[in-house]
């Protein structure tokens, strides 16, 4: 197969770069997969050493995208003052 694309490209110089950019597209999509594949990656779990790594946390900190009990009026404002 390969021996083939070289053959079309020496024949035909305008598929280089089709094959460069199709080539690079399904490497792309194969390592994603293969990572995707290795299982989660954010959270790496110790539960030798740390077997609640939850309980470390500070309480303010914000792990959760959406808070639906806050009260946006105590937060402190990163920003100018209007």
């Amino acid at each position: 197969m390969i021996k083939t694309m070289f053959q079309h490209a020496k024949k035909h110089p305008g598929l280089i770069p089709q094959f460069f950019f199709m080539t690079l597209g399904i490497t792309g999509a194969a390592l994603y997969l293969i990572r995707l594949a290795r299982g989660p990656h954010v959270t790496l779990w110790n539960k030798n050493n740390n077997p609640e790594p939850w309980s470390k946390l500070d309480p303010t900190y914000q792990y959760k995208f959406v808070a639906i009990n806050t009260d946006y009026k105590n937060l402190k404002k990163e920003g100018p003052d209007f």
